[in-house]
């Protein structure tokens, strides 16, 4: 064979051996591949089917229930996207029983929310804890019955800064620290709603957003750079989009995906893995199937 076509035939040569490997390794062992652990938002689109069959695809380790996208005013609002509330807490309890986290995202896009005050942060902390967690008060409906999801993802994407901080060391306060938390940020840093909760220290995963900011299109991997410089105590994950129709300007390519960011981020020593935006659009395009990354 000429050299030169040796040549153009070695990026592709590439994503054949990083696509044998995934293929050829389990989901839970994601960790030790080269795109790390794998991360979906589910929720967003009543088509995407159950939490339940999401955990079955065995292409995640860790599903996200969003969104919370009320509270603030005393109320509160939980936005499944048409989904059945009632099967959701069964399908909590499969899926970490097959070694899945579950987490539940509070805030998101266009929803109703804001931390007017300390009290605001306390009064959410409560319904938190009682509602999702592993407390339980007489008065205080829980959605997901006595399921208990793992923790809570800050996913802040509008209004004001204010009181975060301290809703993160409220939950972060009981059962000795036990409620997990992470947060989904914008990938510009910093992220100014997100900066004064993450100086606390106690989040132990980033999911850095490389969709729906135009500022990021160019320069994803410096920013992601300095979000692992900036949290070395945090694992830090590469959040993209999973279809074209969800973010044109931000979809990547496998090929780019792999060649612009992930060959670099993922020597780092707290790279997590990639958190993919979101069931629906994985589950039309394939995205995140290991027959083909």
């Amino acid at each position: 064979m000429a050299p030169r076509r040796l040549a153009a035939l070695a990026p592709l040569a590439v994503l054949l051996l990083l696509s044998s490997c995934l293929a050829a390794a389990p989901a839970t062992a994601q960790q030790s591949s080269s795109i790390g652990d794998t991360v979906v938002f589910w929720g967003r689109n009543k088509a995407e089917g159950s939490l339940r069959e999401a955990c079955d695809t065995g292409l995640y380790n860790t599903v996200i229930i969003s969104f919370l996208s009320a509270f603030g005013r005393g109320s509160y609002k939980l936005d499944l996207s048409g989904h059945p509330v009632v099967p959701v807490g069964g399908d909590i309890k499969y899926c970490q029983s097959k070694g899945k986290t579950v987490l539940l995202a509070i805030g998101g896009q266009g929803g109703e929310y804001y931390l007017p005050s300390s009290q605001a942060a306390a009064d959410l902390d409560d319904y938190l804890w009682n509602a999702f967690l592993g407390g339980g008060r007489s008065g205080v409906a829980r959605p997901f019955g006595d399921a208990v999801v793992n923790g809570i993802d800050f996913f802040i994407d509008q209004g004001a800064t204010e009181h975060y901080d301290e809703l993160a060391r409220l939950l972060h306060g009981h059962s000795n620290g036990g409620v997990m938390l992470t947060a989904t940020a914008r990938c510009v840093f910093p992220d100014q709603r997100q900066q004064a909760a993450l100086a606390t220290g106690l989040f132990s995963r980033i999911h850095v957003k490389l969709f729906n900011d135009g500022r990021c299109t160019w320069g994803r991997r410096e920013s992601l750079e300095k979000w692992a410089a900036a949290y070395p105590d945090s694992r830090i994950y590469v959040s993209i989009v999973a279809s074209p129709e969800a973010d044109r300007d931000a979809y990547m390519s496998h090929k780019d995906l792999y060649f612009d960011v992930l060959q670099f981020i993922n020597k780092l020593p707290n790279y997590g893995g990639i958190m993919v935006w979101n069931r629906y659009w994985d589950k039309k395009t394939g995205y995140i199937n290991g027959d083909v990354f």
